[in-house]
């Protein structure tokens, strides 16, 4: 084969979301993840474009895990030409097939509010895509197995490696003419609630490392102590805790830490109410591949049973109606679309309403207008002044912070003669930047997106 290999940066670079690495070579055209791009309107209208590449020579997708910002642009890759196979392990398939069904049916009910309502610019305002389309997509899934090499064509080979992060999460490994690229996903956090330590990755040549928490550590935060309190606080008030939360592993997350206080008699039996048809169905993945986490299914079938899990637009408003002081968690994480912009939207401007981020907000989502203590906010095209408490717990994030990315990169025996700082908004890619330098001796670069870089093999 050709000695080079070309590497199209078509997201994720100098931003958090819309990962997509595409890597042409003489044998095969491989195009590692393909995500929506999340947050601010400029992002999020990229979407709508068609890939600057031919759609239709790509070979093969290789999925580092199911988040809609890996997943979310793969049926707009399908109406574009490509009709190649789609792989991951058997529980980022999974999550892929829930995130993609769920967020047609998301896209076709707000294209539907938004023509009868008269709200949106777009004359008619049309989904991104369709059930039809998630259906077509799911069609060309393929499972594999992870810690296996696996390989594509004659001189190039793959690997899925356990990453945490969430259920079905890898770093991706490809052999290409006996060069080793790396690309790192999403990375977890050592001692998960649910998850095992991320494996680490022995050799890169050309390393693709996400940065999200670049410049940042998590602060040491007794998470329990800090939820037991404002739930306490929550009944003293005769309030609500809403809690918006990314339907995979952080829900799940949030449901056994509530279920332990609950059994350690931390907190009272206050009603807790799970709104999030996706999150149910992310349950049943935890039941389906126990070994992909430690949560034992004792203890996840009683943590099950403690909640109340809603199945219909008709509770949700039931549970709004419901005086108790409650414990509600909903998606999204970032509060740009789903079931909890319906309790925000009722509740937000009411004092005795606390409002708890989990997770990382992206610049442009109404997760960060609230992190940044906005005096009001938008849902379907009316403003709310926001009287509630908003209160933010770094703590439960599931990406790795400066630390444990260092960790992760320090299995790594040689010095890669190329490092790529992905996923993270600039400043923290930049600070990364300096760290690895100063820790490692190497040099890194930020590439940009559109950017094509040209690899010796």
């Amino acid at each position: 084969m050709e000695n080079f290999a070309r590497v199209h940066f078509l997201g994720a670079a100098g931003v958090v979301t819309g990962s997509k690495f595409l890597i042409e070579t003489s044998e095969k055209t491989i195009l590692v993840d393909c995500g929506m791009f999340q947050g601010l309107k400029e992002l999020r209208e990229l979407n709508w474009s068609d890939l600057p590449v031919k759609v239709e020579a790509i070979d093969v997708v290789l999925l580092t895990h199911g988040h809609l910002d890996h997943v979310g642009y793969l049926p707009r890759l399908i109406k574009q030409g490509f009709s190649g196979k789609i792989i991951g392990t058997a529980p980022t398939l999974a999550i892929a097939e829930i995130i993609l069904k769920d967020s047609a049916k998301i896209h076709e009910e707000e294209a539907e509010k938004a023509n009868k309502e008269k709200y949106s610019t777009h004359n008619p305002a049309l989904p991104f895509f369709t059930k039809l389309d998630a259906e077509r997509t799911i069609k060309q899934f393929q499972v594999e197995i992870e810690d296996k090499w696996l390989r594509l064509s004659q001189h190039i080979s793959y690997r899925f490696q356990y990453n945490g992060h969430i259920i079905g999460a890898t770093f991706i490994e490809l052999d290409i003419n006996g060069k080793r690229f790396v690309f790192s996903g999403d990375i977890g956090r050592q001692n998960d609630y649910l998850l095992n330590d991320p494996k680490r990755p022995e050799w890169a040549d050309f390393l693709f490392i996400e940065g999200t928490y670049g410049n940042k550590l998590h602060p040491k935060e007794d998470v329990e102590e800090i939820l037991a309190n404002i739930i306490n606080e929550i009944i003293y008030k005769k309030g609500n805790l809403i809690i918006p939360s990314f339907a995979v592993e952080r829900l799940q997350t949030l449901m056994y830490i509530l279920w332990k206080l609950y059994k350690k008699n931390k907190i009272p039996n206050i009603p807790i109410f799970i709104d999030s048809p996706m999150g149910h169905n992310v349950l049943e993945v935890f039941r389906q591949f126990p070994k992909w986490h430690k949560l034992p299914m004792s203890e996840y079938n009683a943590m099950c049973n403690h909640m109340n899990i809603i199945q219909s637009y008709k509770e949700t408003w039931e549970t709004i109606d419901d005086k108790r002081s409650k414990i509600v968690i909903a998606g999204s994480g970032m509060v740009t679309g789903g079931r909890v912009l319906t309790y925000l939207q009722q509740l937000i401007d009411v004092a005795s309403t606390t409002v708890l981020l989990v997770g990382y907000q992206a610049e442009g989502t109404r997760g960060r207008q609230l992190q940044d203590g906005v005096h009001e906010i938008r849902f379907f095209g009316k403003y709310y002044p926001v009287k509630a408490t908003i209160i933010n717990i770094e703590s439960l994030s599931a990406h790795a912070d400066q630390k444990d990315l260092l960790n992760w990169l320090s299995a790594i025996k040689n010095i890669p003669e190329k490092t790529y700082l992905i996923h993270g908004e600039s400043t923290a890619l930049d600070a990364f930047r300096v760290k690895l330098k100063d820790t490692f001796n190497w040099n890194a670069t930020i590439p940009k997106l559109a950017d094509v870089d040209k690899l010796m093999l």
